[in-house]
């Protein structure tokens, strides 16, 4: 194992003294710890994500994507297949729909769902291992 020390000539007095030398050389290209943090994500952007996969992180959520990935549905199949009441579908449903993963289209007395692209994307990180597995 290297060695994390700092070459002598650290012009940059904020970079910590002690760090792998192949990443002091391309953090100094980049700007020092300036540059780094310009480059990195926003802070709203970062709690806009940690909402996204809260709402990611309840089973009966990933299962109504994955339902809606296959067709759009109303309730009624929805609440069916989860086994779950009215009040708790509602509940994630809302969630879903609060962050854009799925969208609910007014039809009579239904309300159809359907995934938005958003709802595909976030879809497809939930399902990366399985995808993954399917190859091997």
């Amino acid at each position: 194992m290297k060695k994390a020390i700092c070459s002598t000539n650290c012009v940059n007095p904020a970079i910590p003294a002690k760090i792998p030398p192949e990443v002091l050389e391309k953090l100094v290209t980049i700007g020092g710890l300036e540059g780094l943090a310009s480059q990195i994500m926003p802070q709203n952007e970062v709690l806009k994500n940690v909402s996204l996969f809260k709402a990611l992180s309840d089973p009966f959520r990933i299962k109504i994507l994955s339902m809606l990935s296959v067709q759009p549905l109303c309730v009624c199949i929805i609440r069916e297949l989860l086994k779950i009441s009215d009040t708790r579908l509602s509940y994630h449903l809302k969630k879903l729909s609060t962050m854009g993963l799925i969208e609910g289209t007014s039809q009579g007395n239904w309300i159809i769902y359907e995934l938005t692209d958003l709802g595909v994307k976030a879809l497809s990180l939930c399902s990366e291992e399985k995808k993954t597995k399917r190859k091997n």
